[in-house]
């Protein structure tokens, strides 16, 4: 093992390794800020009154049927 470090050199595998991981931690932040669900910084969608409201669609049932 202590052949390879022979060859390339420590201090830029390590500078690669952490701007390669800055460059993972960036796009993977930007993907969830671009989501509804997990963009913290918008907060959470507030649904309206009326939507909260709203009666169920026809057909559907909150509970599933429990035939014996």
């Amino acid at each position: 093992m202590w052949r390879i470090w022979r060859l390339i050199d420590p201090l830029r595998v390590l500078v690669a390794q952490a701007v390669f991981l800055f460059g993972i931690a960036v796009m993977i932040h930007l993907i969830l800020l671009s989501t509804n669900k997990y963009n913290w910084m918008d907060g959470p969608a507030v649904k309206s009154v009326a939507a909260a409201n709203a009666p169920m669609p026809a057909g559907v049932t909150s509970l599933p049927s429990a035939k014996p």
